[in-house]
């Protein structure tokens, strides 16, 4: 088993599940069942599933919930380019989320290398 909090994508990955709901809390109150929901779910799922991978004991276990946390990273980048079509957020904040989340993606696919290799 791995220690998932010692990493720094986990650590980023749960601090972003913060910006994303300070983010979410200035969108338009109909969407909170929608995009907003949809947003905050994949955010999290970044972070739940480096815990829930971290208990596996296999490495290739690991890394296929690893694959799950880039999944959810993409989702937030959707979430993200739907947000700013729609006016909820402004293009620094969508520069400010995409590369937070870019860079929580290429560490995660960093360390699921590394567990592979």
């Amino acid at each position: 088993m791995h220690n998932f909090r010692k990493l720094k994508a986990y650590e980023k990955a749960l601090m972003y599940t913060k910006t994303v709901r300070l983010t979410t809390k200035k969108f338009p109150k109909d969407e909170l069942f929608s995009l907003t929901s949809q947003f905050r779910r994949a955010a999290d799922s970044i972070v739940l599933n480096i815990a829930e991978g971290a208990g596996n004991r296999s490495n290739k276990e690991f890394a296929k919930f690893l694959d799950y946390s880039i999944r959810s990273g993409h989702e937030c980048i959707g979430c993200i380019d739907v947000a700013l079509a729609n006016e909820f957020i402004s293009e620094k904040t969508h520069g400010s989320l995409f590369g937070e989340v870019d860079e929580i993606i290429a560490m995660l696919i960093g360390f699921q290398r590394s567990l592979l290799a």
